[in-house]
């Protein structure tokens, strides 16, 4: 084993005051002596995506010390999607993968530790922790915290996605507010992120086909007693990654992106999923342009039936066979890169070859019968985005629509106007202003299109934006609009009644207006005044790259070359 970077921090005399501070804390000589693991915990009480990672990191530690190792758990921040949705607090979530990133990189850079295990639970705190995990290049693994159960409503089960939608029902008159209450009371049973294939789920599955995350960890629920031994033999590999000596860098390549691009494809997941791939390839140095999701998912075929869209939530997907499970089905289809290593030392081949299918099971489709020959995950191009913009299509979407443009320049704006039943069939709702930049923070739509769906309009009424989606959202609906607004990209342009095409067939999203006129209307355009003009809002809107390389923040040249 080389020569550990905690045995600069504590060895010889001249560390002597490093010593006394740790011991100070209750860590002895014997402890010192050991490799330093941190434990990287996103430990939070205002959700339970992320309340139970406190217990689950006691659980990581016990492995550490059993495997030979000392943990030391420190915490980082997390930001709750699901509670700050429609909020201004909502723009504060994507730049928390930043803030993430940077203070577990700092805390792990600062006191020289040997291995990380870092724990995630909610949306940004997964690629954030891995984006970590990438810089640092340390022997180290991101545990996820785990689904929640699903609730139970009027005898069917029910996820946060029934409360939103429950928001635009009520408004339409198809739901008293007494059952919207009562849905509000069980559809989060206890502690885990939000149930269906949404952000969190979708790229902790992408974590465990990126080979960073253990095979099998992720989907095992968050109450399910089974978790704690999974966190147990975290703490015990990032030991065994030690003595291999086996860093990130040599498990996040470009076949293990494509793979979890593929998964995040054939499982119909969130569209966040682009953003966050995006970023964590620009941080292990791997090229990787937004056009390549649209011609993975063209190849892979729609295997799993999960909502938001689909009849399933991710505890089923566990009972069904779990990860293991798309696993296999991708590599039956041949669409699975089988070389690529992963934390286990095996390789996501021999790792699918394990799956156990529950019998009689019909969560994950058979290669021969999927729910569609082509993944979810569509990049439209056009003049209204020239640098492209994202699309989920689950089947169960118009391909075409044309209509007439209703713009806003905020999310609030837009959802008073759904509210107030102002959006009527065929129209197209424009939130802009809601970019990386412009928000900044670039807020999900959740708000929005749920009230759109709970108002029966969910196949008449389309959406695009230069902010983001839920994992939660359906429907036909654009999001990262690239160039942005406040960058002066053509959204920015449009007019109450501008005609919008969209051609999912042909990958086209266009406005039906000359070169000319699109031209008189930029010379009259001025951009906005910033929201913010102090702290870390206006410190990331000066700093965010456009949502088609990631929003991610950082040197220019950073990530552009595959460092070892």
């Amino acid at each position: 084993m080389k020569r550990l970077p905690s045995r600069t921090l504590l060895e010889g005399p001249d560390r002597a005051p490093a010593r006394a501070m740790l011991k100070a804390v209750g860590f002895t000589d014997a402890d010192l002596k050991r490799p330093l693991i941190a434990i990287a915990n996103t430990w939070i009480e205002i959700m339970p995506c992320n309340f139970h990672l406190r217990r689950l990191a006691e659980k990581v530690k016990a492995g550490v010390r059993a495997a030979g190792g000392t943990p030391i758990e420190f915490n980082t921040i997390a930001v709750s999607d699901g509670i700050s949705m429609g909020t201004e607090g909502m723009k504060a979530s994507l730049i928390s993968r930043e803030v993430i990133a940077d203070s577990i990189e700092l805390v792990v850079r600062g006191h020289l530790f040997d291995g990380v295990v870092a724990l995630s639970g909610c949306d940004k705190t997964i690629p954030g922790t891995v984006m970590a995990l990438a810089r640092l290049n340390l022997p180290s693994l991101m545990l996820y915290g785990g689904s929640i159960a699903p609730g139970r409503f009027d005898g069917r089960s029910v996820t946060i996605q029934d409360v939103f939608e429950g928001v635009g029902s009520r408004a339409a008159g198809r739901m008293t507010e007494k059952s919207l209450r009562r849905l509000e009371d069980c559809a989060c049973p206890g502690s885990g992120a939000c149930g269906g294939q949404f952000t969190a789920n979708t790229m902790a599955m992408a974590c465990e086909f990126l080979g960073i995350s253990p095979m099998g960890s992720a989907s095992v629920p968050a109450e399910d007693p089974l978790k704690n031994d999974v966190a147990f033999e975290a703490g015990k590999l990032v030991m065994a990654l030690l003595r291999r000596d086996l860093r990130p860098r040599r498990i996040l390549t470009r076949q293990a992106l494509e793979n979890a691009i593929t998964a995040v494809a054939a499982t119909g997941g969130s569209t966040n999923s682009v953003l966050h791939l995006l970023a964590i390839a620009r941080e292990t140095g791997v090229p990787l342009r937004i056009d390549e999701f649209d011609r993975i998912s063209r190849n892979t075929p729609l295997l799993a039936d999960l909502k938001p869209w689909g009849r399933y939530v991710a505890t089923d997907l566990y009972a069904a066979g779990g990860t293991r499970l798309v696993a296999k089905r991708l590599l039956q289809a041949r669409r699975l890169r089988s070389s690529a290593l992963t934390v286990s030392g095996r390789t996501i081949g021999q790792e699918a070859k394990t799956a156990r299918e529950t019998p009689g099971q019909h969560v994950v489709r058979p290669v021969r019968k999927p729910l569609s020959r082509h993944g979810g995950l569509v990049i439209l191009r056009g003049n209204l985005a020239p640098e492209g913009c994202v699309v989920k299509i689950t089947g169960h979407e118009p391909l075409h629509h044309r209509g007439p443009a209703k713009v806003f320049d905020s999310e609030e704006a837009a959802f008073a106007a759904v509210q107030h039943r102002r959006i009527k069939r065929g129209d197209v709702v424009v939130v802009r202003y809601e970019g990386p930049k412009g928000g900044p923070g670039m807020r999900e739509m959740l708000g929005v299109t749920a009230a759109i769906v709970g108002q029966g309009l969910g196949q008449s009424v389309t959406l695009l934006t230069d902010g983001r989606f839920s994992g939660a959202t359906r429907g036909l609906m654009a999001g990262h609009i690239a160039p942005e607004a406040a960058d002066g990209g053509p959204i920015a342009l449009l007019r109450n009644g501008d005609r919008i095409s969209f051609d999912v067939t042909r990958r086209r999203l266009d406005v039906e207006l000359s070169q000319a006129e699109l031209q008189r209307r930029r010379a009259r355009w001025r951009p906005p005044a910033p929201h913010y003009t102090g702290g870390v809002m206006a410190k990331y809107a000066a700093l965010v790259s456009s949502a088609s390389e990631g929003a991610v923040t950082g040197t220019p040249a950073a990530g552009r070359k595959r460092r070892r």
